[in-house]
């Protein structure tokens, strides 16, 4: 089997104007602009892609989105559609981040309709799944992220599946300081490896990158990233700045 391609992607939520934006990816460029080791996303905020999408041409770093709307058109005030960012040349989009889900109320029927929107139109989902504490804690971690991951994934082929990317993230480790430990991250991620096993076959389960979503930072990042089933990291915080993101490409290219 030929082993998973790391996938390292920044989710910079609401943060940086598009002068801030392009002042981190030129830096992000400068240094890591051709490596082919390592995938690399970055997932601006809205007003900030189409500008940060022209300082990353030529380079191997990949434009993504934080979210979009299941239209293509329409009376929906304040959203965005898959052809209007495939217009500004993203290739990824982050759809049900724990965030949407908890703030906006987003439901797994609504997040599978973004996720089939976006694979009609080319776009590669970033799929989040994960657990709050108190979920946690009443022992139902894999109940939830099984619950959502099939309710996300429903109605994809086979050959769409293999194209999506899954992001878990416990919910209680993002933006807290606390960390899953790696035992327990490595569990999840083999878990879902499992769940899309059953739902897709052992050939395209094997394909798709499950990212790591818990507060991953270049302290915690190789240990995470040498577990057998976590394939990269969906970054917060930590893609804020070029060093450390780049620390974290730089470990992630260093996994064998």
């Amino acid at each position: 089997m030929i082993p998973r391609k790391k996938l390292i992607a920044g989710n910079w939520k609401m943060n940086k104007t598009p002068a801030d934006g392009v002042a981190l990816v030129k830096e992000i460029v400068a240094a890591a602009g051709k490596n082919n080791d390592v995938d690399m996303v970055v997932c601006p905020p809205f007003v900030a892609i189409e500008s940060v999408g022209k300082a990353l041409e030529g380079s191997n770093v990949k434009l993504g989105a934080q979210n979009m709307h299941p239209e293509a058109s329409g009376a929906f005030t304040g959203e965005v559609s898959a052809p209007m960012l495939r217009a500004v040349f993203a290739t990824h989009v982050i759809l049900g981040h724990s965030e949407r889900r908890a703030y906006f109320a987003e439901t797994d029927a609504f997040i599978n309709k973004k996720v089939l929107a976006a694979l009609k139109n080319q776009l590669k989902p970033i799929l989040c799944v994960g657990e709050t504490l108190a979920e946690r804690e009443a022992g139902s971690t894999l109940k939830v992220v099984q619950t959502q991951l099939e309710g996300g994934l429903e109605g994809v082929s086979k050959e769409q599946a293999a194209t999506v990317v899954i992001a878990y993230e416990p919910v209680w480790a993002i933006g807290t300081g606390k960390v899953a430990t790696t035992d327990q991250a490595q569990e999840v991620h083999a878990f879902i490896r499992g769940l899309l096993v059953k739902l897709f076959g052992d050939a395209i389960a094997a394909k798709v990158r499950i990212l790591y979503g818990g507060s991953m930072k270049p302290s915690n990042a190789p240990e995470l990233l040498a577990q057998k089933d976590i394939d990269g990291g969906l970054i917060g915080g930590a893609a804020l700045e070029a060093r450390s993101f780049l620390e974290l490409i730089n470990a992630a290219a260093a996994i064998k």
